[in-house]
């Protein structure tokens, strides 16, 4: 089981991004410590420079760091797993097809893992096939998100991040995952879409299937686009809806 990583009454953790070293900070500080903030490996042009970069992250976040793909790009799994193995970051968010190949590279149980599947248009099945070469397929992999689950432990992953959800388009998807993790003691990071207005409303359906950990990433409503810095006060009222929710 991965540890580090700080929920708010051992249930729920943000994730939100980093516009930058300061920005990463005041959101640390916003959260008050129940955050993992995220940091793009590509915002960097190779492995090396995002490395010396999530080093600094690493030292303001005291290791809650979520090394990220970037908007969920599958081509950029290379990039995280290679960087797992210099930095020892809370949090990593991986493709579904290289989970293992990530935990292999990190080389501890203490790191925690996403594994990225997609709403599948059924609720109950969930698409595995999110790498570079699979989500091109013709024919998508869809399997009952309990099989997903199984596999992703197997791989030494600790929890399904369900992407993209297009915020509550897949209400029932997100119900059916929410009980197959709930089910299996498994963790669930919904991802995509999510904002201040409708951020309430998916969590009350996740916590209602009394899924035992939560890590929410809220991303670009939350960020200021002219200064590409995540807004604390948006922050601060996150965790005050976690503390309504969770308290």
């Amino acid at each position: 089981m991965a540890t580090g990583i700080n929920y708010y009454n051992d249930r729920v953790c943000l994730n939100v991004l980093a516009g930058s070293l300061d920005n990463a900070r005041e959101i640390y500080e916003a959260a008050e410590k129940h955050v993992e903030v995220g940091v793009l490996t590509a915002d960097y042009p190779d492995v090396p420079s995002a490395v010396e970069d999530m080093e600094r992250y690493m030292d303001v976040l005291e290791g809650n760091l979520s090394v990220g793909l970037g908007g969920g790009n599958p081509n950029q799994w290379r990039a995280v797993a290679e960087v797992a193995k210099t930095v020892k970051a809370h949090h990593f968010n991986q493709a579904f097809c290289a989970v293992g190949w990530t935990r292999a590279n990190v080389g501890n149980d203490d790191c925690h893992i996403n594994a990225m599947v997609a709403p599948s248009g059924t609720p109950g099945l969930v698409r595995v096939s999110t790498g570079p070469l699979s989500r091109e397929c013709a024919e998508p992999a869809d399997i009952p998100v309990k099989t997903a689950i199984a596999i992703i432990k197997e791989m030494g992953g600790n929890s399904i991040k369900f992407f993209p959800m297009g915020g509550l388009k897949c209400a029932d998807e997100l119900k059916a995952v929410s009980e197959a993790c709930a089910e299996a003691d498994f963790c669930l990071e919904p991802t995509g879409g999510i904002t201040p207005e409708n951020f309430r409303e998916i969590m009350q359906i996740i916590l209602d299937a009394g899924v035992p950990k939560i890590i929410p990433h809220v991303y670009s409503s939350i960020i200021d686009k002219q200064t590409g810095c995540t807004k604390i006060d948006e922050v601060e009222n996150l965790l005050a809806v976690v503390k309504e929710l969770v308290g």
